[in-house]
């Protein structure tokens, strides 16, 4: 089978890859990931990383959890995040490498 054919025979993996570019498109919500990277982060961390006030960070975590690119797990009072999905980490690594400078 043609590489085109089995590509658009996924096409399950094309949206899923489609609302993850989309989600992830806003320069504040790239530079969110390119903080949490292959790690986990708690809210106040990307905040102090970022540069901008809490509400507006959690705004784009609901973004990006809503999307699937992010996914939380709760300690006590803290909500941890980190990427969901092992494809969106690798290019989110690839991106941090291109346009994050690490």
């Amino acid at each position: 089978m043609p590489i085109q054919a089995s590509l658009i025979d996924k096409q399950e993996h094309i949206e899923l890859a489609a609302r993850a570019l989309k989600s992830i498109s806003h320069p504040l919500r790239l530079k969110i990931l390119c903080v949490v990277g292959d790690q986990e982060a708690c809210v106040q961390e990307i905040v102090e990383a970022v540069g901008t006030s809490q509400s507006n960070i959690s705004q784009h975590l609901a973004i990006l959890r809503e999307k699937g690119v992010l996914v939380t797990r709760k300690d006590a009072n803290r909500v941890y995040y980190r990427v969901g999905d092992a494809r969106t980490l690798q290019l989110i690594g690839m991106m941090r490498e291109v346009f994050c400078g690490s």
